[in-house]
């Protein structure tokens, strides 16, 4: 595939807003993982909550969108100059040449959830200030990005659970090569609500502590909320010494089971070979892996067979949730940021809250941050019911 730039990029999360908090809570290793506080919520679990949404909202001329994932939106754009790094973009090719490429899970279904709590108790109809369309639909996201951002290309959702915002890395390449756009705007927003608390609750995977991808004692995930966005466009000839290019992406879908990952990690591992092909590489090449690496017996045991049957044990490896929580639709694009810095950066960050490795893991995993030359990443999301994408990125001059 054409390899494409990350001419921008920004990031809140639990670790912080914008890429600078970002590196520097990975760098000291601080987890933003705090006992469950949110709303009326009666779980023993930790999650990753951004402060401050419930008191915020959208700018008055997007009100119709008022929501607390579109307020998220808004947040994660006004980090990292990001809007204008987009407003030079849309000099260079205009703004119907740039496509907008988004990712989330639950979008805004928490107005939903609390809209049905206020119904009228003799009819049952919902508030009359309920408005699906801004929040609960799963396309509201991108109508807010693209109207607060001003652009006019064409413009997709895509909502394959954990794996929506690495995949739309894949709709944008595509896109480019076809020639519907000359750059895109990849991102995803993914917040906190009842569905997916009591959701995966119900479920038994959420974690009574800080979740621990890799160890012995996992129990199950945390959850978190974030919004990232990176601006791609075709490699600029006077790129930065340590600009980051999206290399390789390979997506596959096991459909093994609703909730659960083929045992062997078959679909993981196809999703992985085939960006290393795409990216023209070999596993050798390939200097660190951001590990899906939820924390649950099976999705940590499926991921490492397939990680080790392509990489064998020679690759460090880690799963930065412990540190942000699972961040569900969301996840994708917060780890493919997490993966660009440590490549600007030569840094990998270690795994937090594994204690005691799984003896029965084969894969090289990290528990300490480790300080070394990082030229090519690839990163893991594996979705429910095995949606998977697998993304390579890499250094420019290297």
């Amino acid at each position: 595939m054409q390899p494409l730039q990350l001419s921008a990029f920004t990031l809140v999360s639990p670790l912080g807003k914008g890429t600078e908090a970002t590196l520097n809570a990975l760098h000291t290793r601080k987890s933003g993982l705090i006992p469950c506080d949110f709303l009326d919520v009666d779980l023993d679990t930790y999650i990753g909550r951004i402060n401050g949404l419930e008191d915020s909202t959208v700018r008055p001329n997007l009100s119709a969108y008022d929501c607390r994932n579109n307020r998220l939106a808004q947040l994660g754009l006004e980090q990292d100059n990001f809007v204008a790094s987009v407003k030079s973009a849309c000099k260079r090719h205009g703004a119907e040449r740039i496509g907008l490429f988004l990712g989330t899970s639950t979008s805004g279904i928490l107005e939903t959830e609390l809209a049905y709590r206020n119904r009228d108790p003799e009819t049952g109809a919902l508030p009359a200030n309920f408005n699906y369309y801004g929040s609960h639909s799963c396309y509201s996201v991108a109508d807010f990005t693209q109207h607060y951002l001003g652009l006019a290309g064409p413009a997709m959702v895509v909502s394959t659970a954990c794996s929506s915002s690495a995949k739309v890395f894949g709709c944008a390449s595509r896109m480019i090569t076809a020639g519907m756009c000359d750059a895109a705007i990849v991102g995803g927003v993914d917040s906190l609500c009842l569905t997916t608390l009591y959701g995966f609750n119900s479920l038994g995977l959420v974690s009574n502590r800080p979740c621990r991808p890799f160890d012995s004692e996992r129990n199950g995930i945390s959850i978190g909320e974030a919004a990232g966005f990176v601006l791609l466009e075709k490699p600029a000839h006077d790129a930065a010494e340590n600009s980051v290019m999206l290399l390789g992406v390979g997506e596959s879908s096991d459909a093994y089971h609703m909730s659960t990952p083929h045992p062997e990690g078959l679909g993981a591992q196809k999703a992985i070979l085939a960006a290393l092909h795409t990216a023209g590489l070999k596993p050798g090449d390939i200097d660190y892996i951001n590990l899906h690496g939820t924390g649950t017996k099976t999705n940590d045991a499926a991921e490492d067979q397939a990680v080790f049957s392509v990489f064998g044990n020679n690759t460090p490896c880690s799963s930065t949730k412990g540190a942000t929580g699972h961040l569900l639709g969301a996840a994708g694009i917060a780890e493919a940021i997490i993966s660009a810095l440590a490549i600007q950066h030569d840094f990998i960050p270690g795994g937090l809250n594994t204690q005691s490795l799984d003896p029965t893991l084969k894969s090289r995993y990290l528990v300490q941050n480790s300080q070394q030359t990082i030229n090519r990443v690839l990163s893991n999301s594996l979705g429910f019911g095995g949606s998977n994408c697998s993304l390579v990125f890499g250094r420019s001059d290297r």
